[in-house]
């Protein structure tokens, strides 16, 4: 399994944080790559497309004094996710500003466009794409993605509904380049685990909503920690694609979460936002099924610090067997 340098020797951890609608911000961003796994955030999170420069220009400068005050044990890279869909009309402003600042690692979701892995790569960037099955992960390589994150079963925000083992490991049978594999993926553990099945890296998004640094809602970094898979339920109706959502803040929305219609997928839309009053992710909140092994509302550095102690016990663990 061939790894790029980038992905292969900054890391302290084989972690890529996913990248949380409205959540993810250059505070979030920063405390990842500093605590060493990569740090992401949708440049839709940044409004208007004038605001999206200053984040990467903040989030750069960062990272830059902090490698050079660290230079034995430099910040991970960062990524940033582009929605390649149709609605989505800043794609190209936006990509124009990942080229400018040379971003290491563009995330692309709901699409494969060969433009945008053309433009990533003409300074020497390179493309993951979101795939929640092995017809999307062939045409996203086809169509020129360095790596694929497998989007599986129980994973957060928009995913899919293959177990992970069957999806990397049909994944795998043909394509041995950078494989990530997102679902259910909260504890050291988990992170082996994914390992061992063929991914070169862990994706986690859940577990970073309950984070200091996280631009989420209180109670909604609180119901992280409360809650847990029984508490989630897997509907397309507030964005036209299926994803995973806690049902208390469905309820709190004035709606059944055990009755939900079928979203509309003609009316996806990422400039307003879906197919309901209630907005997804800012009303209706989002999450994987792995938030059972969140305890706390922590900082960025002592979630990727626990995480780190669990992959090594669980690795001393297998190794002893």
């Amino acid at each position: 399994m061939a790894l790029p340098p980038i992905l292969r020797d900054g890391l302290r951890l084989p972690v890529v944080g996913a990248p949380l609608f409205i959540i993810s911000n250059p505070d979030l961003v920063i405390a990842q790559c500093k605590a060493g796994v990569v740090g992401s955030f949708p440049s839709l999170n940044a409004r208007p497309v004038e605001e999206f420069e200053r984040w990467l220009q903040h989030i750069k400068a960062e990272l830059d004094a902090y490698n050079a005050e660290n230079p034995d044990q430099p910040a991970a890279p960062f990524a940033v996710n582009q929605i390649v869909h149709r609605s989505n009309n800043r794609l190209y402003e936006d990509l124009e500003l990942c080229v400018k600042y040379k971003v290491p690692i563009v995330i692309t979701s709901l699409g494969a466009r060969e433009d945008v892995n053309e433009a990533v790569h003409s300074y020497g960037g390179i493309v993951l794409h979101d795939v929640i099955n092995n017809r999307f992960a062939h045409k996203a390589i086809e169509k020129g993605a360095d790596g694929l994150i497998a989007v599986a079963a129980g994973a957060g925000g928009h995913a899919g509904s293959t177990s992970p083992f069957a999806l990397i490991q049909e994944i795998r049978a043909w394509f041995d380049g950078p494989l990530l594999l997102s679902g259910s993926i909260a504890s050291g553990d988990a992170i082996l685990a994914a390992r061992a099945m063929g991914a070169d890296l862990a994706y986690i998004g859940s577990a970073f909503i309950a984070t200091r640094e996280a631009n989420a809602d209180t109670a909604y970094k609180q119901a992280i920690v409360d809650y847990d898979s029984s508490d989630i339920v897997y509907s397309s109706l507030f964005t036209g694609v299926s994803g995973n959502y806690l049902k208390p803040s469905i309820r709190n929305a004035g709606m059944d979460p055990d009755n939900l219609p079928e979203g509309d997928p003609s009316k996806m839309d990422f400039g307003s936002g879906g197919n309901t009053d209630a907005k997804a992710w800012k009303d209706i909140w989002g999450c994987g099924q792995g938030i059972g092994a969140v305890k706390a509302v922590d900082s960025t550095s002592d979630v990727v610090g626990r995480l780190s102690r669990e992959y090594a016990a669980a690795m001393q663990r297998i190794q002893a067997a």
